[in-house]
């Protein structure tokens, strides 16, 4: 049995917010319906959300909507969402 493929989404995407990078990682299995989302500063730091999205669009309207009202700061001291 080989190991599931993991399915990146055409939505993730680098977010530029006060002139620092955020790197919007969207992606699932290839054999689940759901998605992750996890969102990596320019140091490596990465916050992966607890929950999953019924679609990649929610996973990314999730994404920007906490990038937008958390600021920067936010995705640097913390690792889980």
């Amino acid at each position: 049995m080989t190991d599931p493929k993991l399915i990146d989404s055409p939505l993730s995407q680098t977010v530029i917010l006060d002139g620092e990078p955020l790197q919007v990682c969207i992606y699932r299995l290839e054999r689940q319906k759901t998605w992750t989302l996890e969102v990596v500063d320019a140091a490596g730091t990465s916050t992966v959300w607890e929950d999953r999205f019924t679609s990649d669009r929610d996973a990314l309207e999730e994404a920007l909507t906490a990038i937008r009202e958390e600021g920067i700061e936010a995705f640097k001291i913390r690792t889980i969402h």
